[in-house]
């Protein structure tokens, strides 16, 4: 069974390894584009969501009738394809990232997945490129460095729509969200964090964690 990302030497299996198997065996085979990157990040040890998250995206904006998502954090593309392919005929989806090279990777994988033309490529800071692009988001999915996490919150709640979403990865972050971050960990203490704030602290969200894989927060603006 393929990991999608490395887990860390104090690490805790978040959904028995045996289910998780089984899970991962009632997938339909992806398309040569989606499987060569999933082959690479396991080689490459590039985190990247994986076809069981990957397919939760992809429902949740065929369910939604998402047009306009965007993605704080996109890496090499692999969560962007399968956004791109839920928004349908007229959707866009921004793909964010810090480095160019990615940005060109991702353009190359998106284009052979025959989704280019709903996607475009914003090199920088992802919450900062988030603002330069006018009007609502239907979904903005997040999988920045987890000490951002609450900042990307406090900017996506107010771009979003009412009865838009807000998807984040790593929401469980290996388990180490079950106890307080040592000092200096500021990566478990924004995950921790944006889950107390998009659960008990902020009315303007009805939201759900959902154990698979590494932990999916999906949250619901009211």
């Amino acid at each position: 069974m393929a990991r999608f990302n490395p887990p860390s030497k104090n690490s805790l299996e978040i959904v028995n390894p045996n289910v998780e198997a089984y899970l991962y065996d009632l997938l339909p085979a992806r398309d040569a584009v989606l499987a060569e990157m999933e082959a690479r990040a396991l080689k490459e040890r590039i985190p990247i969501v994986g076809p069981l998250v990957g397919r939760v995206f992809q429902q949740l904006a065929m369910i939604s009738g998402a047009k306009r998502v965007m993605e704080l954090g996109s890496a090499i593309g692999y969560s962007t394809i399968w956004w791109a392919r839920g928004v349908g005929e007229g959707g866009r989806v921004w793909w964010t990232d810090g480095s160019a090279e990615r940005a060109a990777e991702a353009r190359d994988y998106v284009t052979r997945a025959g989704v280019a033309a709903k996607v475009e490529l914003l090199v920088g800071d992802a919450v900062e490129k988030m603002a330069t692009v006018p009007g609502e988001f239907d979904v903005v999915f997040c999988d920045i460095d987890k000490h951002g996490y609450p900042k990307a919150l406090d900017a996506a709640l107010p771009r979003l729509k009412k009865g838009g979403l807000f998807v984040c990865d790593n929401t469980l972050w290996s388990g180490r969200v079950l106890a307080d971050p040592e000092p200096g960990d500021e990566n478990t203490r924004g995950v921790r964090e944006l889950n107390r704030k998009s659960f008990a602290n902020d009315e303007r969200l009805f939201s759900v964690l959902l154990p698979l894989r590494d932990g999916v927060t999906i949250a619901v603006k009211r």
